[in-house]
C-alpha cells in the first residue's frame, strides 16, 4: 500500500465528514466523492471507524460518530408552567 496515497485518502475522507455534519455516505458514495480507488476507501473507512470517527448504521452508511444516531434523536421536552398576569412579581435579593 503507497502510504501517501493512504494518508492523503485518509485526510480527504475525514474533512469531507468534518466539513459537513450529519453527512451519512455509503462506500460507493465516498469513493465517487473522493475520487480515490474502492479498496483505498474501504481501508480508510476501516481505520476512521477503528479510531471512532465515523460509525457504521444499520443501512451500511457511514457518519461521523459525534452526529449520533439519527433514530436515537428525541424532541426535547420543556416543562412549562403556567403564568398569569395576576401572579406576584419574585422580588429581588
Amino acid at each position: 500500500m503507497d502510504h501517501l496515497a493512504y494518508q492523503r485518502a485518509y485526510e480527504r475522507i475525514s474533512a469531507e465528514f468534518s466539513e459537513m455534519p450529519g453527512m451519512r455516505l455509503t462506500p460507493q458514495q465516498i469513493h465517487r466523492l473522493s475520487g480515490f480507488d474502492a479498496a483505498l476507501c474501504q481501508r480508510v473507512l476501516e481505520a476512521l471507524v477503528e479510531a471512532k470517527f465515523l460509525r457504521t448504521g444499520l443501512d451500511g452508511r457511514y457518519g461521523r460518530v459525534t452526529d449520533g444516531a439519527p433514530a436515537q434523536r428525541h424532541a426535547a421536552k420543556a416543562a412549562l408552567r403556567h403564568l398569569s398576569s395576576k401572579s406576584p412579581a419574585r422580588r429581588a435579593s
